[in-house]
Order: structure tokens, then sequence, then C-alpha cells
């Protein structure tokens, strides 16, 4: 089986098919697969074909880290040009990834999704025959509600306090709040516009991921901090949350952010943003909202993502086990 593309062929990434009617002859044209490919161009290429394609900014930048990834290994293996070559490199670095790295299964099975991907876009032969790795599930973590409450009280204002970090603390608390009364996702939150915000609906107009538009609703007491928020803050530009530079904030921010008020308020589990998402789900879930209403909040394309929150509430299943046994 010949190796090298006589000349560029550029496949769909969702398909597998030619874009560029390239021919289907192959020759030799150099002594290894970096000689006859320009990665870094061909990276490029790839990566424009997904922005194209509304693939979000993060996992643009995900796909780039771990193709850059896999290309710098190539670069200190001894090449040759035939397709066993890139299979035993490629089986090479999945080793190196969890011996040395130490990363986990689902980040295994990403990099084989996303180089394997790379590989048929660029048609370049030997990870044809590479089997998805599985993926482990384990549930979602979240807090009760008791805990949710001490996390968002932790930032109460002192009579010491300057005008200054009391506008601070507002704008913190509101960042909490909303997290876990929308099931925000912390990229969606920081990027929130002004306008986006309608208070007489108590509704967000969110973009989220692959560029899809929803509507997330938002109760009365996170309707009193906005708007004690927007009456307090002179924002001038688009976003709904900035810093002193007036740049929206970053998620890293909202991460140790969250962290550091999780400490304060004495919660001894992992707090992230993405776990008050997971929290709003489960509190719905067990408040009886529907599955299929929670998958439009939170924005997922199939309901079998949402449906992993069906497994978290154990009590709940519990109570509701023994009601049906005594009827």
């Amino acid at each position: 089986m010949n190796f090298y593309p006589n000349q560029t062929r550029r496949v769909d990434p969702g398909t597998s098919e030619d874009i560029n009617g390239g021919s289907d002859s192959y020759i030799s044209t150099g002594n290894n697969i970096l000689d006859a490919h320009d990665f870094p161009e061909l990276i490029e290429d790839y990566l424009m074909e997904l922005e194209i394609r509304n693939y979000s900014s993060n996992t643009i930048r995900t796909y780039r880290s771990i193709i850059n990834g896999f290309h710098r290994f190539l670069q200190d293996e001894a090449h040759k040009n035939n397709e066993i070559f890139i299979l035993k490199s490629f089986k090479r670095y999945i080793r190196y990834l969890k011996r040395d790295k130490k990363v986990s299964q689902n980040y295994i099975y990403l990099v084989t999704v996303v180089i394997k991907k790379f590989f048929e876009f660029g048609n370049i032969s030997g990870l044809e025959e590479v089997k998805t790795p599985k993926r482990s599930k384990s549930l979602p973590k979240s807090l009760n509600e008791e805990e949710v409450k001490k996390l968002i009280h932790a930032i109460n204002n002192k009579e010491e306090d300057s005008p200054y970090k009391k506008a601070f603390k507002l704008r913190n608390k509101l960042i909490l709040t909303l997290l876990y009364s929308t099931g925000l996702r912390v990229s969606e939150l920081v990027t929130l516009e002004t306008d986006s915000v309608d208070l007489d609906e108590r509704t967000i107009r969110i973009r989220g991921k692959g560029e899809k538009d929803r509507i997330v609703l938002f109760d009365e007491s996170t309707l009193l901090l906005m708007e004690d928020y927007l009456s307090k803050s002179s924002l001038e530009g688009d976003y709904l949350f900035v810093n002193r530079s007036g740049n929206h904030l970053s998620p890293r921010y909202i991460q140790m952010m969250i962290k550091e008020y999780a400490e304060a308020a004495g919660i001894r589990k992992k707090v992230t943003p993405h776990i008050l998402r997971h929290s709003f789900a489960t509190h719905l879930l067990k408040n009886g909202v529907d599955i299929r209403a929670i998958q439009q909040l939170l924005g997922h394309s199939n309901l079998s993502t949402t449906q992993i929150y069906t497994s978290v509430d154990m009590h709940t299943l519990k109570t509701v086990y023994d009601r049906a046994k005594q009827l």
C-alpha cells in the first residue's frame, strides 16, 4: 500500500469525503511522513475548516493542542515511509500519555478521535484500524441545596467594606447565583452581553456550543440581584461582567473565585462552575422538572447527555420507589 499522496487531498471532517477532488493516485515523495506532508500548514487548514463549520473556539483550541502534541512526538520518532510506522508511533504516543503524563481514559478517547479525524482530513493513512477506546462513565458530582446557599452567602458585604469592594462582591454574588440558577457553562457566562438579558421576562439569550442559540430562565431572587448590579455598575462595553480593564472575565478567574468562596463557606467538596451546572440540573430533576425541559435549558443536543442526571439523586429515587411499593 502506497503512503504519500501525489497531490494534497482534503477530507470533510464530518463525512471523510474528498472536498478538493484530489487524485487517488499515490507516489512516494519523501523519506518520512514529516517530509511528505507540511504538518503546520495541514493543521491550520484543518482548524480553519472546523471554524467554518462553527466549532466553538474552546473546541478548536483543544483540537489544536492535541494535534500539536502528537506532531511534536512524531518529530522525535525514527521516521519511516509506511503505515506500520504511523500505527506504531500512535500506539507509543498513547502509551506515553498513559504512563508519563498520567492522563485520564476520557482524554485518551478524545486524543484518539481527534487524531483520527485529522489524519482522515489530510488523507494520511495508517490509523484506519485504530479502535476508539471506551470512555469512563462517572456520575457528575453536585452540591446539595444547603451547600449552594452557603456558597452564595459566603459573599455578604461588611460595614467596613469600601464602595469598590461592595460592588466587587455584588458582581461575584450575581455570578455564582447565575451559574446555579441558569445552568450556564462558564464559557457562556463570561461572554454574556448586557443586551442579551431581558429583565421583564427573566430570560437570557445564550449563544452556546456550535453557535446554537437558546433561552435560559432565572428566578426572582436572581432578578433582584441583577437589577441591583445593573443600577450600581457603569458598564460601558458589551459584556455584563468585566474586569478593571473593561474586558470580560476569564473562565480561569471564575474557577479560582468559586474555589475561594467554597473554602470560605466551609465546603470540603471540590466546587467548580461545572459542578454548579450539575447541581442546577440535579435539583430541577429532584423537584419534578421533565428531563426534556432540562435538556433544553442546558443546551444539550442529545437527550442521552442529559440522562446521566437521572442516576444522580439516589435519595429521590428511594423515596419514589418506597412510595410506589406502598400502593
